[in-house]
């Protein structure tokens, strides 16, 4: 697998895995309905960093963004968002952009990540995250309106990258 900075020519391969992952209405807030010219509009956003994932084949299987979690003079720690294309859950790609997105971060000089909405019910996401150091230093109760669940918590998690 390669992991590469993203480029306009991934657009409709990013628009792809982001409309899968955002119809199902379970790991992310955006409105199931959200449109391509939105969703490319906050993934390209100035500020950030976006990668793909490519397979062997080339097939462009995952995204990421990486951007500061808050201007100015918190700008220091780190955000990220991660998608993987359905087809290829399970296959160890979310992993592998997590360890590229950390060595990301150190390197572009943030000092931590946090990610600020990871929904709890999203089980292989937590397990990822604490397995990679990332602590749930807070609980938003039922702060997910899951589509199947109904209102489920949300967790604050973070990491020290240093």
């Amino acid at each position: 697998m390669m992991i590469r900075g993203a480029t306009e020519a991934d657009e409709d391969a990013i628009w792809s895995i982001f409309h899968a992952v955002v119809a199902s209405g379970d790991t992310y807030a955006f409105d199931p309905q959200t449109s391509r010219e939105d969703a490319l509009s906050y993934w390209f956003r100035p500020g950030t960093h976006t990668y793909v994932a490519e397979n062997d084949e080339g097939r462009v299987v995952g995204t990421y963004v990486l951007r500061p979690n808050q201007p100015a003079l918190g700008s220091h720690v780190a955000n990220a968002g991660f998608m993987v294309s359905p087809m290829a859950r399970g296959s160890g790609v979310g992993r592998q952009m997590a360890e590229h997105c950390m060595a990301e971060a150190r390197r572009l000089g943030f000092r931590a990540m946090q990610f600020n909405f990871v929904v709890s019910t999203n089980e292989p996401a937590v397990r990822l995250w604490q397995h990679l150091g990332f602590e749930i230093i807070g609980t938003l109760p039922g702060a997910f309106r899951h589509t199947r669940l109904g209102f489920v918590d949300a967790y604050v998690m973070f990491k020290v990258l240093e």
